[in-house]
């Protein structure tokens, strides 16, 4: 029966002889919970975790297209879509999606720009409508400037491949390899890095009653998985994100025991990136029915990820994410940033 290594993520300033580091990042563990498809066998020291497990569990991210993992990262989102759930149609013209480009940016480590929407019940994109509003937006910044990472939000090879001639310089898969057989030889060749995300179905289908053995268990197994596919086409595991995928094809409570247990994800030894801002769960629990009012709610759920050392946070509202970094921050150091 396979076992699975959770590790009970800690940030107090007291910590105890023996405690390893949590991904070479912020938090730090002594004690994991086990488990198993028959449930929780309990707790574990840390130093009795088998070698590679504890090595996976420890060892620092590398440095990641002019990111590093030292301390937690914002991914600005810009939806050049009509259709997102939250911000659809407000940036779809090119001046105005560079305009907020610039504006998340200035908080932002990383900006995430996708041209189809993934919100439950959207319709596919024609890759030439993708690549129509995606590219020239992606150009625009560069000629513009601009040199931060970029990453495109596409399943479709031709659209990442347009984008990363444009200048984009990562790429977020919300299928994980599943849906475009030519994304993953196109990413192995350009050598650029890649985010797994989950999902179960497609947007158009994906919210009709979803359903899981176990749905922390599940995920990770599909992510392990399609690491091992990744590595297959000649994506070395150095270079692989990956993403729990908050709200596509789960449930409120698939969603919030899947947050709870984020730091098992640490286990397949590479940075996690958590994508829940402004999703529906968090209106239905905080009562915001309007998606631009749900900015406190995802505070709640970034936070709740740091303290588990995720270490990639895509976000709507980067300046505000980016205050609430700094008290966290400055709370458990005791010193400004």
């Amino acid at each position: 029966m396979k076992t699975y290594y959770r590790p009970i993520a800690m940030t107090d300033a007291a910590r105890p002889a023996g405690a390893l580091p949590l991904a070479g990042g912020w938090c730090w563990f002594d004690r994991v919970e086990v488990l198993t498809r028959e449930g929780s066998r309990g707790l574990m020291a840390a130093a009795d975790v088998p070698a590679d497990v504890r090595a996976r569990l420890t060892g620092p991210r590398a440095d990641l297209g002019g990111l590093s993992f030292g301390q937690p990262t914002l991914m600005g989102i810009l939806n050049v879509t009509p259709d997102s759930f939250s911000d659809g149609g407000r940036f779809i013209e090119t001046d105005a999606a560079v305009a907020q480009a610039r504006s998340l940016l200035e908080t932002a480590d990383i900006l995430d720009i996708g041209g189809e929407s993934t919100r439950p019940g959207a319709a596919e994109v024609s890759v030439a409508e993708e690549i129509a509003r995606t590219a020239p937006v992606i150009r625009a910044l560069r000629a513009a400037g601009v040199s931060a990472p970029i990453s495109i939000d596409t399943r479709k090879a031709e659209v990442a491949e347009a984008a990363l001639d444009a200048g984009a310089s990562f790429v977020n898969d919300v299928a994980a390899l599943t849906y475009d057989a030519g994304l993953g030889p196109l990413v192995a060749e350009r050598g650029v890095p890649l985010c797994l995300m989950h999902a179960r179905g497609t947007p158009a289908t994906m919210q009709v009653d979803p359903q899981y053995e176990d749905v922390l268990l599940d995920v990770y197994d599909f992510l392990e998985e399609r690491i091992g596919a990744a590595e297959a086409a000649g994506i070395s595991r150095a270079r692989i994100i990956t993403d729990p995928g908050i709200g596509f094809g789960k449930n409120i409570q698939h969603n919030l025991y899947l947050i709870r247990g984020l730091s098992l994800f640490h286990g397949l030894g590479c940075p996690i990136l958590l994508g829940a801002s402004r999703k529906r769960f968090i209106g239905t629990i905080g009562q915001a029915p309007e998606a631009d009012r749900r900015g406190p709610g995802t505070l709640a759920v970034t936070l709740a990820g740091i303290a588990q050392g995720v270490q990639i946070h895509r976000v709507h509202d980067t300046t505000e994410t980016r205050q609430a970094l700094r008290l966290w921050q400055a709370i458990g150091t005791g010193t400004e940033e």
